[in-house]
C-alpha cells in the first residue's frame, strides 16, 4: 500500500477588512509500504514474550477480602500501600526513630480488587520504577508536609495521624529536632510539588523499587491486611 502525504497551508486575514494571500507547499511523496508476510512475522518474534510475559503476570501472589481503591483523604488502598512499604523497611524503621511514611495519590494507578492479587495487579497498580528512599528533615518540615497535606485533600501515610491537632507522628517518645520520612525518589526530587523536600538534610538510598516493596508484601501477608481506619482529618 502506498500512501501519498499532501500538506496544504492556507493563511488568513485576521479581520474582514484585511488583505490575505493564500500560499500552498507540496512535500515530496513518501511511500510507505506495509505487506502481510512482514506482519505475520512480526507477530511470530513477539507472541512467546508476550505469552511468557502474560503468564508470569497471571500468577496469583495474595488474597484481598475485599475491594481497595484509592481515596481521599483516606482508604483501606492508601493505608496498605503505606503501610506495606513501612513493613517492608521493618529492620530501617526500627532504627531511624521517629519516622513516618508519606507517599502520593497521582502514583496509585489501579485498585486492587476482591478476590486473588496477582503480580500484574501490582504492577497496574504501581507501574513506575519509582526508588524506596529514607529522607532525613528538620522537625520544623512536619509543618510544611501537614500544609501540603490539607491543601491536597488527601495522601497515604503511615506511622502518622492528621487531625484537629495536625500532623503527628506516632510513637514519639521525647523531644527531637529531626525526622525521618520513608517515601519515593520521585517525591524527594519534587515530584507532585513536594517541594519541602529540598530542605532534607540527609538521603539513605535502598535500591529498591517501591512495587518490589509492594510485591514482597503481598506474598508475605497472603491475605491482605485491611485497614479501613481514617488517618486524615482534613476538615477542620
Amino acid at each position: 500500500m502506498r500512501l501519498k502525504l499532501f500538506v496544504i497551508l492556507i493563511g488568513a486575514g485576521l479581520t474582514a477588512c484585511s488583505s490575505f494571500s493564500p500560499k500552498t507547499w507540496e512535500s515530496n511523496t513518501i511511500p510507505i509500504d506495509y505487506t502481510l508476510a512482514e506482519m505475520e512475522t512480526l507477530e511470530t518474534e513477539i507472541s512467546p514474550y508476550r505469552d511468557t510475559l502474560n503468564l508470569s503476570m497471571n500468577v496469583v501472589i495474595g488474597q484481598s477480602g475485599e475491594n481497595m481503591i484509592k481515596n481521599r483523604p483516606c482508604s483501606a488502598l492508601n493505608n496498605w500501600i503505606a503501610d506495606a512499604l513501612l513493613n517492608d523497611q521493618d529492620s530501617l524503621s526500627k532504627i531511624l526513630k521517629p519516622n513516618m511514611v508519606l507517599l502520593n495519590m497521582g502514583s496509585i494507578r489501579s485498585s486492587i480488587n476482591q478476590g486473588g492479587v496477582t503480580l500484574g495487579d501490582i504492577y497496574t497498580l504501581m507501574p513506575f520504577d519509582n526508588e524506596v528512599v529514607w529522607v532525613k528533615l528538620p522537625i520544623s518540615v512536619l509543618k510544611d508536609i501537614e500544609d501540603y497535606i490539607r491543601a491536597s485533600g488527601g495522601e497515604p501515610i503511615a506511622n502518622a495521624v492528621f487531625n484537629k491537632s495536625g500532623l503527628s507522628l506516632l510513637g514519639e517518645q521525647e523531644q527531637t529536632d529531626v525526622f525521618w520520612v520513608l517515601t519515593s525518589d520521585y517525591l524527594l526530587n519534587g515530584g507532585d510539588r513536594m517541594t519541602f523536600f529540598e530542605q532534607k538534610l540527609e538521603v539513605l538510598y535502598t535500591g529498591r523499587l517501591l512495587r518490589d516493596s509492594f510485591i514482597d508484601e503481598v506474598k508475605k501477608q497472603g491475605n491482605l491486611k485491611i485497614d479501613k481506619n481514617c488517618r486524615i482529618d482534613v476538615t477542620q
